[in-house]
C-alpha cells in the first residue's frame, strides 16, 4: 500500500487522483497545473505558469519532508513546444545544479486549458 501526501499549499487534484503518493521511499507527484491556491486562478503567461507549477511540486515536497534535490525526474508537458526555451529558463533556476531526468511532451491541451504540466518523482 501507499501513503497519499496532500497539502493545501498546492491545488486540489482536479480528477479521481491524489496529489501525491509514496511507496518504499518514492514519492509520485501528480501533474501539476500552473494554478495558484489563493487566487484558484492561472496566469496566461507560460513563464508564470512554469514557476507556478514547479512553486506547486515544492509545496508537495515540504509536505513529504523532501525537497527539490530529492527529485530524480519530472514530466514537462507542453501545449506549444515553441515554449521550450522559456520553461528550461524557469527549470534551470529552480533545479541549479541539481538537474534530474526529464522528458518534455508537446501536447494537444491541458486541464483548465493550461499551457504547461509539470509532474515529479522524488526519493528520499
Amino acid at each position: 500500500m501507499f501513503k497519499k501526501i496532500h497539502t493545501d499549499n498546492a491545488p486540489a487534484a482536479v480528477g479521481a487522483y491524489s496529489q501525491a503518493v509514496e511507496r518504499d521511499n518514492i514519492l509520485f507527484i501528480s501533474g501539476q497545473l500552473p494554478i495558484n491556491t489563493t487566487t484558484n486562478k492561472m496566469n496566461e503567461d507560460i513563464v508564470e505558469q512554469a514557476e507556478q507549477c514547479l512553486e506547486n511540486i515544492e509545496s508537495i515536497l515540504i509536505a513529504a519532508g523532501l525537497s527539490a534535490k530529492n527529485v530524480v525526474k519530472n514530466t514537462v508537458y507542453l501545449t506549444s513546444l515553441d515554449k521550450v526555451v522559456e520553461v528550461n529558463e524557469v527549470y534551470d533556476k529552480y533545479f541549479g545544479d541539481s538537474k534530474p531526468a526529464r522528458a518534455m511532451v508537446g501536447v494537444k491541451e491541458l486541464p483548465k486549458n493550461a499551457l504547461v504540466e509539470i509532474e515529479s518523482i522524488a526519493i528520499r
